[in-house]
């Protein structure tokens, strides 16, 4: 005689269908608490940037296209959070290449456009050399031909002997802030040797601007 298969009751099939259900949440829950710590260390990573600087941003924009340069609109924005966080009448501190000494520029806009044409510059100078261009900002275009001179372009050692010769060549050193410890325990204090990695550090937060 065969036996027949027990039908299963409707009960055992809701419980089924609610313990699925609780496992597809719970998944769901899983991914994006993974997804939301993920997005959050990356913001930990990423330095704070200034409203003051992000304010400015059409205006870089606009003086960069004029230059040629629109598509390192995020390094001059990054080169202005690390001058001044955008504060001040001259944020990006052009007042030294325009008028080879600071303070003479009183206007945000004309500091901007003095920035971004001098950075421009130094892109050409530097043969597109990035790092070489950023650098040259902080310690100007004399950087330029030494780095290419000593070691072929910009190199964190090039950037570190440059600082020092220029430094125990200076009649008043003490006009130099050294801006770091480690500066001040080589005699590294022309300038600021790390200027290229202080700079970039804030690029990702204008990458998609």
């Amino acid at each position: 005689m065969k036996l027949k298969k027990r039908k299963q009751r409707p009960l055992q099939w809701a419980l089924m269908a609610i313990i699925l259900f609780l496992g597809i949440i719970s998944i769901i829950n899983w991914a994006l608490n993974l997804v939301a710590t993920q997005e959050r260390g990356q913001q930990e990573r990423t330095p704070r940037v200034s409203e003051q600087v992000r304010q400015y941003e059409p205006l870089v924009a606009s003086y960069a296209k004029t230059n040629g340069v629109l598509e390192y609109k995020d390094v001059l924005l990054s080169i202005m959070m690390q001058e001044s966080g955008g504060g001040g009448d001259d944020p990006m501190q052009s007042s030294e290449s325009r008028c080879g000494k600071p303070g003479c520029i009183k206007d945000p806009e004309q500091s901007i456009q003095s920035g971004v044409a001098h950075f421009s510059k130094m892109l050409d100078e530097a043969d597109g050399d990035l790092e070489l261009a950023v650098q040259s900002y902080n310690f100007g275009r004399g950087f330029i031909q030494f780095a290419q001179r000593e070691a072929g372009g910009y190199t964190q050692e090039a950037a570190i002997d440059f600082s020092k010769q220029m430094y125990a060549k200076a009649e008043d050193k003490e006009k130099y802030r050294c801006l770091r410890p480690e500066a001040r325990e080589i005699n590294a204090c022309y300038g600021d040797m790390y200027y290229v990695q202080a700079v970039m550090k804030y690029r990702p937060a204008f990458a998609e601007s």
